[in-house]
């Protein structure tokens, strides 16, 4: 930023003079580029504007007219003032005409009534001038090394907006072309307050440049693309006018996430990046009120007071899981998250949807009013499967009244898609009662009780199979699993009938039980399920 007229006069080489202001006091915030010393009348055509001009007026003409006249010449070539040093031309005061004219023509015009060196004016403002070009310089400098390490760590969009509300210390959107924000940095404003009737608000705000100032809103508006595709605005909130490092600031961190955006490649697309950090936010508690989660979801389009609230959690089905390494499995949840997208803009369902973590989407679903949950979980299954070819498991939680208890119905949702994905049955979708006794082992997995049962229940045979290499557990699970049919299971396992029932002997005398009595078959069979929720929790 500039020195202004008034730094200037605040300077101890120009109080020394005793200034006065005698006309355009209100334009004392006028910046000052260059100090020019002047003592000829045609001075004017020798500036290029901002200058403050100093003269102790000896040249000038004594007709008023002329005087006049010099005064708008240097207002049309947009000088920033003038100052005249009383004594040499002009005794007391200035002619009523130079006077006049500096008024109509709003030109800062300041008296010196004592005799004053403008060299030292003149290195004072110009020592002021260099300060601020360097401090600009360095900050340019700072602001460069910030964004372009941000570029380089393909840092996420908050973590852009958190940058640049820090060095500015203001709020920062990122909205896309419908008026939804995809990321919020509140710089410490109330959420609910700086989000209200967002979409209404940012609609008003058009302006024509690709980054402009709207003095109305007092919103520094710069656009977000690259290659000519537009996708999105940052909208820097100003108290004021923005400078010069607000604009490159802006201007900065929107190519940053422009460039963001043309390296992803198998990552989540913005909207569901910011569906997911809300999603997050709720099931972390990183909102200290519900209400800024509400406020934080109704910008990105999504109502959630007022209505129930249903938890989806969706996952690939475990053979596909299997097939696909880290980041192919990342591709395939991201496309999982997008068709989930584009089947509740379909059935008319707005709903926040966003990855959960490496295995799971999260999808939140506040349901329309006099609308039941099971339609709409039904509704969503079958146009997710239109889109999604390969196969996957649709978990659903309770039905909650609030975002307070949003938390608890993702953990029922996790919970039932954990067991569901292990031997889906091709529901539309599953909830909790749907599980039975495998839903019920998976949510007591980590009771110790149930852990020494199964021990107690299958630990020899377990221990022999380790020692010795063996399959035995697996024939026990193929035996129970055909309903205790021999000549099945012989099948099942491809063997003989007298080759299954010798190890049927084997593990009798090694579970010291008769596999022909119903109730250890039982007992036995609680523990492989439970045992199978315990391994596929912790592999190792």
């Amino acid at each position: 930023m500039l020195p202004t007229i008034a730094d200037v006069l605040a300077l101890d080489s120009v109080r020394r003079g005793n200034p006065r202001v005698v006309a355009g006091a209100d334009r004392l915030g006028t910046p000052v580029r260059w100090v020019h010393v002047g003592e000829v009348t045609d001075i004017a055509h020798l500036l290029r504007g901002g200058e403050l001009v100093l003269t102790t007026g000896i040249a000038l003409p004594d007709d008023p007219g002329k005087l006049a006249e010099y005064i708008a010449e240097l207002s049309a070539v947009g000088v920033s003032g003038l100052i005249v040093e009383m004594g040499r031309k002009f005794i007391g005061e200035l002619p009523h005409s130079v006077v006049r004219s500096a008024e109509e023509h709003g030109l800062p015009l300041i008296t010196l009534a004592r005799e004053t060196p403008f060299v030292q004016i003149t290195e004072s403002v110009h020592a002021r001038i260099i300060d601020i070009q360097l401090e600009e310089l360095r900050a340019s400098e700072h602001l460069h090394e910030v964004f372009t390490e941000l570029s380089v760590e393909g840092a996420s969009p908050a973590e852009v907006l958190s940058q640049v509300a820090r060095l500015s210390g203001r709020p920062v959107l990122l909205e896309n072309l419908a008026h939804q924000v995809l990321a919020c940095e509140t710089a410490g404003r109330d959420t609910g307050n700086l989000l209200a009737s967002w979409e209404t608000r940012s609609r008003a705000v058009a302006p024509d440049l690709r980054t402009a100032y709207d003095a109305t809103s007092g919103w520094l508006v710069t656009m977000v693309g690259a290659r000519g595709q537009d996708w999105g605005r940052l909208i820097l909130l100003c108290d004021a006018e923005p400078g010069p490092r607000d604009i490159v600031l802006a201007e900065r961190a929107a190519t940053t996430l422009a460039l963001g955006r043309l390296l992803e490649r198998h990552q989540e697309s913005l909207e569901r990046q910011a569906h997911g950090t809300i999603i997050t936010g709720i099931l972390t508690h990183a909102y200290a009120d519900p209400e800024e989660a509400a406020a934080r979801a109704r910008a990105v389009g999504v109502p959630l007071t007022g209505r129930k609230l249903i938890s989806v959690v969706l996952r690939l089905a475990e053979a596909s899981e299997s097939l696909l390494d880290g980041q192919e499995q990342l591709a395939k949840l991201g496309e999982l998250a997008e068709a989930a997208a584009a089947a509740c803009r379909e059935a008319r369902l707005p709903a926040l949807i966003g990855a959960l973590d490496q295995n799971r989407v999260g999808v939140l679903l506040p349901l329309p009013p006099r609308t039941f949950a099971e339609p709409t979980l039904t509704a969503l299954a079958d146009h997710l499967r239109k889109t999604f070819t390969a196969p996957f498991v649709l978990a659903a939680g309770s039905v909650v009244e609030s975002i307070r208890d949003v938390r608890r119905s993702f953990l029922e949702a996790e919970q039932v898609a954990d067991v569901a994905v292990r031997q889906p049955d091709g529901r539309a979708f599953y909830r909790l009662p749907d599980l039975r006794l495998r839903g019920l082992l998976h949510l007591l997995r980590d009771d110790a009780r149930l852990q020494t049962f199964a021990e107690r229940e299958l630990g020899p045979l377990l221990a022999h199979d380790a020692q010795r290499g063996g399959d035995l557990t697996r024939i026990l699970r193929i035996y129970l699993d055909a309903g205790r049919n021999k000549a099945v299971s012989a099948q099942k396992a491809h063997l003989s009938r007298p080759a299954f029932y010798d190890r049927l002997r084997r593990l009798e005398r090694i579970l010291d039980t008769d596999l022909d009595d119903v109730e250890s078959c039982l007992s036995l069979h609680v523990a492989l399920l439970a045992l199978e929720s315990f391994r596929r929790d912790n592999p190792r």
